[in-house]
């Protein structure tokens, strides 16, 4: 890398910032490429935050009409909060365990209430009220005092209720310094715990603790046990996993019983178990790891139940034998439009966690003594609507009759049930408040098929005002993900309701990559298949387009990897949207695969491919890498968000893309600017605070608005 070619160019707020641009170039399988913006790579260069700087206060110049249309966006969801509420409260052994959110606070609290036996009612407490015999567990509020971002990385109650571990993050970056108190007294038992990964367990006493500690790609690899009240230098090191395409996740079994380790790629898994009661006796595994073979254990009593690909790619379910895992032996197997993802036991029942044509729903498998395994066959659920989802809560207890599960679509807010799974009796214990006038028939939803260039019928999720015809009149918003098998499911959103009542209609594309339609709907839309995400988002684009949204009057939104997707579709179709948001977008995906010392790349080899090692791996991503692609052309207006301690998607790639569509891009500035927004206190997730994620809402959908000439309410 040479010196500057020429610095920062300066300039009124008024005016884009021109980056600077420095000779580099880089050389694989043969081609030479030219990266004037690497410079960029260092987040921690002066210049380069100047530059982001620089972009603020064009982004704020340039947007600055736009503080009334953002300041009321931001009452409208405000209003329609309930700002003073608890969650259901959920029992485990002597208490109940909950969150309250306070009128004009930033986080929750976690609290718990005495809960006199098992068969206790759940306290029904009004919204502000405090149980009797409350204790505060944590306070998000005071452990963020004086801080601009606060996270919770772990939150974990010793089995016998005295003893909390809180891992906070106050800085975006996603490592955690855990504190480990006694909750009664709230006397601070321990803190030496430092810049450890997510998770932590403790054993059956309490005396003991475990925790992850992530390497220097910032990737989750080792287990440590920690005695509490002794120094760190102490700890032991009780697992280490030294293949870089996996990562480790540490938990526990619902009875207590054993401590977990499951190590994953994105193909492949390994689990390690624990007695919880021998917090120094050796790990034993369960099955060693074959790759392409996915596994996922759940502990019930004597046996295992497993969820695996095996056979079936879709999955199917099994159990064996807890003292000798050697022989899994079926249980139920994954039908036609169906995906198995997990099983959760109790002792009356267990329940599959499923994809059914295209949708989350659950299973209930009674106990049967009758059978080899000790359970009988799935008990289909009942329906719940074409776009309703349905999630198993937290549900601690193995000896619970009953299931709290949550329903929710894009137009009915959350509702929280208690389940007789074994008879089908439910009862409502809390429906998420919307408040104002809010009337779920002011709304419609729907699916919908788009048939792509290669004759895959795409699913798309419709929502918009009831009445609404599709005549190709109304402004649009197009959002989509795309990756990682994650599907982009139907939830409620408070915030949305501002953008349906100014007659936006509000579209999901569930394209190739996801996981929406099972495990051939992802491996379609990745690797060597990649492009097939992209031209799905166009297609589904132009489908829109003239029939729902004005021809005019379409936008599109993605965050990380959908951030990609934006970028990859602006670059294959400008054309076919008037505006972009693209949040922490991973638009420079090529660079960042070929760097195996940065966060996540060695694990994400085998999702995008691995250029660095293949040709022809590199040949794909450099045909559609966002940045790599950027042409003479008229683009969107486009919204590149971003957060400066981002581990995930580093700032520096929607720097550079910003930098080079300035460069080249041929848009009018006016009609069709080109911001970048960075959050400077912030990681992958954005502002932390709940008002503060509402105003940064607000400044995102009041620019979208704008270029889409929607901006006053229509209902």
């Amino acid at each position: 890398m040479s010196e500057h070619d020429d610095a920062t160019t300066p300039h009124t707020p008024e005016q884009p910032p021109t980056a600077p641009r420095r000779a580099f170039e880089r050389t694989h399988h043969g081609q030479t490429t030219s990266d004037p913006y690497a410079w960029m790579r260092d987040r921690e260069d002066p210049e380069l935050i100047a530059y982001l700087e620089a972009e603020n206060s064009y982004a704020d110049a340039r947007t600055a009409h736009l503080e009334p249309l953002r300041e009321k966006l931001f009452q409208e969801i405000k209003s329609r909060v309930q700002e003073t509420d608890l969650s259901v409260p959920i029992g485990d052994g002597p208490w109940w365990y909950y969150g309250r959110t306070i009128e004009g606070q930033q986080y929750a609290v976690h609290a718990r209430c005495p809960r006199p036996g098992p068969s206790a009612p759940r306290p029904a407490l009004e919204p502000g009220e405090i149980p009797d015999g409350e204790q505060v567990l944590l306070d998000g509020n005071a452990a963020a005092a004086g801080h601009e971002f606060f996270s919770l990385g772990v939150l974990s109650v010793s089995p016998d209720h005295a003893r909390l571990a809180a891992g906070i993050d106050l800085e975006g970056d996603e490592r955690f310094d855990i504190t480990i108190t006694d909750i009664a007294t709230g006397e601070i038992l321990d803190q030496a715990i430092t810049g450890a990964g997510y998770g932590g367990e403790f054993d059956n006493s309490g005396r003991y603790f475990f925790y992850v500690v992530v390497d220097d790609a910032w990737r989750p690899y080792q287990v440590w046990r920690h005695e509490v009240g002794t120094p760190r230098e102490q700890d032991v090191k009780v697992y280490q996993e030294d293949d870089e395409r996996f990562w480790l996740g540490l938990g526990g079994s619902r009875d207590d019983s054993h401590l977990v380790i499951d190590l994953a790629t994105k193909t492949t898994t390994e689990s390690w178990i624990l007695p919880a009661d021998q917090p120094l006796g050796d790990w034993r595994l369960v099955r060693e790891r074959v790759d392409g073979v996915e596994y996922g254990i759940e502990i019930a009593g004597e046996t295992i139940l497993i969820v695996h690909n095996i056979r079936n790619r879709e999955g199917d379910l099994a159990w064996t034998d807890l003292a000798d895992p050697g022989e899994w032996l079926p249980i139920a197997t994954s039908g036609p439009g169906e995906r198995f993802l997990g099983v959760d036991a109790f002792d009356d029942f267990a329940v599959l966690t499923l994809r059914a044509e295209g949708l989350p729903t659950l299973r209930v498998l009674p106990r049967d003594a009758a059978t080899e395994s000790g359970f009988g066959e799935p008990l289909p659920w009942p329906g719940a609507g074409e776009l309703t989802a349905v999630h198993l809560a937290e549900n601690p207890e193995p000896a619970t009759t009953e299931l709290v599960i949550t329903e929710e679509s894009f137009i009915h807010p959350r509702a929280t049930y208690a389940v007789q799974p074994l008879n089908g009796g439910r009862t409502l214990l809390k429906r998420q408040p919307v408040l104002g006038d809010f009337d779920p028939a002011d709304y419609e939803e729907s699916r919908e098929w788009v048939q792509t260039v290669d004759g895959a019928r795409i699913p798309v999720s419709i929502v918009r005002r009831a009445g609404l015809e599709p005549v190709g009149l109304a402004p649009g918003l197009l959002v989509g993900y795309g990756a990682y098998e994650i599907s982009s499911d139907p939830y409620f959103s408070v915030a949305r309701l501002s953008l349906l009542d100014r007659g936006v209609v509000y579209a999901v594309a569930h394209v190739r990559g996801g996981g929406e339609l099972g495990r051939g709907w992802y491996e379609d839309g990745k690797l060597a298949a990649k492009t097939n995400t992209f031209t799905d988002f166009v297609a589904v684009a132009d489908d829109l387009r003239g029939r729902w949204v004005h021809i005019d009057r379409l936008a599109c939104e993605g965050g990380s990897a959908g951030g990609l997707l934006i970028g990859a579709a602006l670059n294959l179709s400008p054309q076919s949207f008037r505006a972009a948001h693209a949040a922490v977008p991973f638009v420079d995906a090529l660079t960042s695969m070929l760097d195996p010392d940065l966060p996540l790349t060695a694990g994400e080899w085998e999702e995008w491919g691995n250029p660095l090692a293949d040709p022809a791996a590199y040949d794909t991503m450099a045909a559609y890498a966002p940045y790599d692609n950027v042409r003479a052309t008229a683009y969107p207006a486009i919204l590149a968000t971003t957060s400066l301690h981002d581990t995930r998607v580093l700032v520096t790639e929607p720097a550079k893309w910003i930098a080079r569509l300035r460069e080249v891009a041929t848009n009018d500035p006016v009609t069709r600017p080109i911001l970048l927004h960075t959050e400077m206190s912030a990681g992958h997730g954005g502002r932390s605070g709940r008002y503060d994620a509402w105003r940064e809402v607000a400044w995102e959908w009041a620019w979208l608005l704008d270029q889409l000439g929607a901006v006053e309410t229509v209902h």
